[in-house]
């Protein structure tokens, strides 16, 4: 475990690499897992890091083991840096099904391929990506163990009280993002059944990167002398490094029928709270627009914090880390989580 943290980050490059430091229990883990690890859609906002300390973790481990990056690579820069790391790269689109029958088939996959932003207005592209790649994928990689990407939001809102959804609760998604999914886990579920494939659905709540999250969206906008939207007022998120490596970790629990397992922070954070806290770090005042609201998308990790701890980044840190990041003129990526939606429309 690393016991000290730095105060801040001057560069991407040194926020991307805490971000791939391995735990100790992701290396130990590598020690004990069979086969190689392919991540499908490793060019998303998580994948790339979670590749790299994939690489970190073994080479940590001292054993042999490969790392499979696939994705459409539409940033070059991405495939370089993966390749720079150590991580093999394929090119791939995931909705063409005789594409995805030519990719190597390994013993564990994690999936990360999806479409949230942008759903309003072309609907049938987001139920494709997160229907039919799943589809292929599923029957490609029958014999694999398969970590698969999925999001609280196919939950019912939840109110303050609830201390969030479980994954006991049933789901009850809003809107067609949302519904689409539900559906890409019921895919999952299904070859999980007809073909005894080992699946977890990883629904994760909110990762925070400091160029994008709910922490950041926050800290933006007092950076930005604009009022924080507080119509839903309580929110989970979990560092990303902490994120990456319970995905990783979640490849020993993978079952069939599927598992599922809620990942994120442990704490209920309220906005107003930590906007506020922002706002004093970086010596900005915080105002608010929107009735403070008290549904919305709120997960228990109990289930999570039993199997792998407390994530090792807190919230405390997290807050610290991105009202600094922000104050000394960090990058976005522009990639708003649009945590204040409650309606489903992305």
């Amino acid at each position: 475990m690393q016991e000290k943290f730095p105060e801040r980050f001057g560069s991407i490059a040194e926020l991307e690499a805490q971000l791939c430091i391995p735990h100790p229990e992701l290396i130990a883990m590598m020690k004990r897992l069979e086969g190689d690890i392919m991540i499908l859609g490793v060019a998303g906002k998580m994948g790339v890091t979670m590749a790299i300390q994939a690489v970190n973790a073994i080479k940590a481990a001292n054993v042999s083991k490969r790392v499979i990056g696939v994705a459409r690579f539409s940033n070059a820069d991405e495939r370089t840096k993966l390749e720079a790391a150590g991580v093999e790269t394929v090119v791939c689109n995931l909705l063409d099904r005789e594409q995805v029958s030519q990719l190597e088939k390994v013993d564990n996959i994690i999936f990360m391929a999806g479409r949230k932003f942008g759903t309003g207005g072309s609907e049938e592209q987001t139920w494709a990506m997160n229907i039919l790649a799943p589809e292929y994928v599923c029957e490609h990689f029958k014999a694999s163990r398969i970590v698969a990407f999925s999001t609280g939001c196919v939950y019912p809102l939840e109110t303050i009280e609830s201390c969030g959804s479980t994954e006991d609760t049933f789901p009850a998604p809003v809107g067609e993002y949302s519904q689409s999914c539900l559906g890409r886990e019921r895919i999952f579920q299904y070859y999980s059944k007809k073909n005894g494939t080992k699946v977890l659905l990883f629904r994760l709540n909110y990762a925070i990167d400091l160029r994008y999250g709910v922490l950041h969206d926050i800290a933006q906008n007092i950076c930005n002398g604009e009022p924080v939207d507080n119509s839903v007022g309580f929110f989970n998120c979990i560092w990303q490094g902490d994120a990456n490596a319970n995905a990783l970790r979640s490849l020993e629990l993978c079952e069939s029928p599927c598992a599922v397992l809620n990942v994120t922070g442990p704490e209920t954070v309220s906005v107003a709270n930590a906007a506020k806290l922002m706002g004093k770090i970086m010596g900005k005042e915080v105002t608010f627009r929107g009735e403070p609201g008290n549904l919305g998308y709120l997960n228990n990790s109990a289930k999570m914090c039993r199997l792998f701890g407390y994530p090792l980044v807190s919230l405390e840190q997290m807050i610290l880390w991105q009202a600094k990041w922000l104050a000394d003129g960090g990058i976005s990526i522009g990639k708003p989580t649009h945590f204040e939606v409650n309606n489903g429309k992305f």
